[in-house]
């Protein structure tokens, strides 16, 4: 049978999310967005884990909401021998699957990857977990914030003189589900020329690693070791968040040898373009101190909006920091569409994060908001398999 018609460019992909929390969810959502057939298989009771986290609406999970629409929903018992039989029928139908259980579950279903491939030669299995299906920690669990410790992003989070902290968002969770789509992608173009499916096992402490800039060659070739370092930028400066008179946050960069010129006009400090201490780009990250005093107190003295007007007109990088309500409100992200507003069938119209991709200059379509638990159980299995439940 045909995949759900949607219109997008991975219009006919059928997928199945077996997956749960964030990474395996957020992986599937963004082949949605693109036009895939989600099906997202959840258990009878209880469905995937997050449907029981707060906040709620109407006794629905918004957490559940923002990583699973574009999805259908169909409930299975897995451990009930019927079950197992259609999911194996779907598997035979399906382009891609999507899990996170921790290694060695799904071999224990009876549905590892080389059993996978038996039933279905074409398909691409994802397999997202905290260390890798293989290797002496493969079966240890793993959340976002294990991945950022072990991985040593949190080392490099903080402030100066402060203890390691965790990113404010699921940083982690979400590179590693690009990683996996980025996988899942790249697979299905190999198999335009093949014929035949692969294996693709993305790890969070491994998308942890991805993200340490140049961390890693500074320690292994220089001997040297990145500091947290708060709000700087590691390579230029003046690069800081400054307060203004109306108590409004600022970040303000201004680093390289072209833009600080412009700074200290703006501010009306021509003075400090022959000050030997702020000369160059070198010269300013060693008196990264003395100039941040400068600028900070210039933007203490003045309103917020004097001095974003002042830096626009000077094209000098610098905004306010947006609190939550002031991004919803912000004509800019309106106008580009970067939230998307849905109707769900219990929780009524909800906001949230768009796909920021593009396609000939149009926004991806946002088909349908997360599904009810159970939602399509019919229609998935008459879809995929033309059978009825």
């Amino acid at each position: 049978m045909a995949a759900k018609t949607t219109g997008g460019p991975l219009d006919g992909l059928k997928v199945l999310d077996l997956s749960r929390f964030i990474a395996g969810p957020y992986c599937a959502m963004v082949l949605g967005d693109l036009g895939a057939d989600v099906a997202k298989i959840e258990r009878l009771q209880g469905g995937d884990d997050v449907r029981a986290l707060s906040p709620k609406i109407n006794g629905e999970s918004v957490y559940f909401f923002v990583f699973n629409r574009n999805k259908r929903s169909l409930t299975l018992d897995f451990r009930d021998p019927e079950s197992q039989g259609l999911l194996r029928r779907l598997i035979a139908q399906a382009d891609v699957l999507v899990e996170n259980f921790r290694p060695g579950t799904m071999e224990k279903m009876g549905l590892g990857w080389d059993e996978v491939r038996k039933i279905n030669p074409r398909i691409v299995m994802a397999r997202i977990s905290g260390f890798g299906q293989t290797g002496a920690r493969a079966g240890e669990p793993c959340f976002d914030a294990i991945a950022q410790a072990l991985s040593g992003l949190m080392s490099l989070t903080g402030e100066a003189d402060g203890p390691p902290t965790i990113a404010g968002t699921f940083v982690v969770d979400y590179a590693t589900a690009l990683y996996s789509a980025i996988g899942i992608l790249a697979a299905i173009q190999e198999r335009h020329r093949t014929n035949l499916g692969k294996l693709v096992d993305v790890s969070l402490v491994g998308a942890g690693i991805s993200l340490l800039v140049t961390a890693v060659a500074e320690q292994g070739a220089l001997g040297r070791t990145m500091s947290r370092v708060g709000n700087r930028d590691r390579y230029s400066a003046p690069a800081q968040v400054f307060k203004a008179r109306d108590g409004a946050w600022l970040y303000l960069i201004a680093g390289n040898d072209v833009h600080f010129p412009r700074l200290a006009r703006a501010m009306g400090r021509e003075d400090l373009l022959g000050d030997r201490r702020f000369s160059t780009l070198q010269a300013r990250m060693e008196n990264v101190d003395a100039i941040e005093l400068i600028v900070g107190a210039y933007v203490a003295e003045a309103e917020s909006e004097d001095v974003l007007s002042r830096m626009q007109a000077a094209e000098v990088p610098c905004a306010k920091v947006a609190d939550l309500q002031a991004l919803l409100d912000d004509p800019y992200v309106k106008e580009a569409g970067h939230i998307v507003t849905m109707e769900h069938k219990v929780m009524g119209r909800v906001p949230s994060q768009a796909n920021p991709i593009r396609l000939d200059g149009r926004r991806l379509q946002m088909r349908m908001a997360a599904p009810l638990l159970g939602e399509h159980n019919d229609d998935i299995v008459a879809d995929w398999i033309g059978e009825e439940r």
